[in-house]
């Protein structure tokens, strides 16, 4: 028996298809309103049919280009967001849909396809509205690969119009409506067993066969190698008692490790986070050493004169009662007597730049246990 089941109101078993057909469009004014609005909320639809593939479709809206009814101004925006997240996945095909009476090089689906499938290894090109194009022009050339080559070709659809849904034209009768169309028409009677709804359910069928078959292994290989990490969490956390005294010293040793290796980082400059506005830890450290403290050195006073003097005395009174020979070295006990003095002078600057290293210290630590 055929019947339907929406995700939306589990349990309802539909088996009059015109029935599911009004349920879409209540569900649908339901979540967009009763003006045209758009959602990505999806409506699930599983058919139970001996008569249909295997296949999960997911149906995407085409592309909007001017806002009518509830639509926002950038609704085109918001309906590409959506498709791309689907068509995005690599483990899906893309059924590009194009109607054969508009220019192929203006396609929507093909522009958007190429963008995630630039090789074209996941894209199935469909033509619809064969029927409906002007007379003594014919799709064939995009139908037989040649316009815009696709690497899984395009197939060619004849659908019920409008008037065939209205006047309620069941399935059988269209399917074979559109056979008669192919074996009839000129330009695609040598085509007609690669053309129509049938073989598009049987190449899609085989393709997406032969899809799962080459991202299985990769797939299982990732599915694998999560189940090992997460068996391995499992056995760690297996045998946890939140107050084993045991569990909360090596959580300390942890964090007291973490904080050491964050504080070296901010030193040495690797650290993860980098601060744009201002300088910090070592890059400032790296400033007061080789800026601010020759800076400070400048500064000082310093008379010439006077030391020269100094030097003078010290070197005399050295020599005491004897008498002062000129001489290539300065005697040793003067010149750390000069030299002592004027280390002195160095005290200062070399303490304001201790605290202000110091100070910086303090802020980094400040910044690591934040973190911690």
């Amino acid at each position: 028996t055929e019947y339907a089941e929406f995700l939306h109101c589990k349990g309802r078993k539909f088996t009059d298809f015109d029935e599911v057909r009004q349920e879409i469009e209540v569900e649908t004014d339901r979540i967009t309103g009763m003006n045209k609005g758009i959602s990505s909320v999806p409506i699930n639809l599983r058919i139970y049919s001996p008569h249909v593939l295997s296949l999960t479709l997911i149906d995407l809206p085409g592309i909007t280009k001017v806002p009518v009814g509830d639509q926002p101004p950038d609704i085109e925006q918001q309906i590409r967001d959506m498709i791309m997240q689907f068509i995005a996945r690599e483990n899906c095909l893309i059924l590009a849909v194009t109607p054969a009476n508009t220019d192929l090089a203006n396609s929507d689906a093909l522009k958007l396809a190429k963008e995630v499938d630039p090789q074209g290894l996941r894209t199935i090109g469909v033509i619809t509205k064969l029927d409906l194009m002007d007379e003594g022009t014919d799709a064939r050339e995009i139908l037989e690969n040649r316009l815009l080559p696709l690497r899984r070709g395009y197939i060619g659809v004849v659908n019920r119009s409008q008037k065939d849904i209205d006047g309620k034209k069941d399935i059988k009768a269209a399917l074979l409506a559109e056979r008669k169309f192919f074996l009839s028409h000129p330009a695609y009677r040598h085509m007609a067993d690669r053309m129509g709804t049938p073989y598009l359910q049987k190449v899609l069928n085989q393709q997406l066969t032969n899809h799962i078959r080459d991202t299985l292994p990769a797939f299982r290989s990732k599915l694998q190698s999560q189940l090992l990490s997460i068996e391995h969490e499992v056995e760690v956390y297996k045998n946890f008692r939140p107050e084993d005294p045991t569990r909360k010293t090596k959580a300390l040793l942890q964090m007291v490790q973490q904080f050491s290796v964050d504080f070296e980082k901010r030193i040495e400059g690797s650290g993860d986070q980098v601060d744009t506005l201002e300088l910090s830890g070592g890059a400032k450290i790296n400033r007061i050493f080789h800026e601010r403290f020759p800076f400070e050195l400048v500064k000082m006073e310093f008379n010439e004169k006077e030391l020269r003097r100094e030097i003078s005395y010290a070197i005399k009174n050295i020599h005491g009662i004897r008498q002062v020979l000129p001489c290539l070295f300065t005697p040793d006990m003067a010149f750390e007597a000069i030299v002592k003095k004027q280390i002195v002078k160095l005290k200062g600057p070399c303490l304001k730049s201790v605290d202000l290293v110091m100070q910086e210290l303090i802020n980094t630590v400040k910044k690591c246990t934040k973190k911690v």
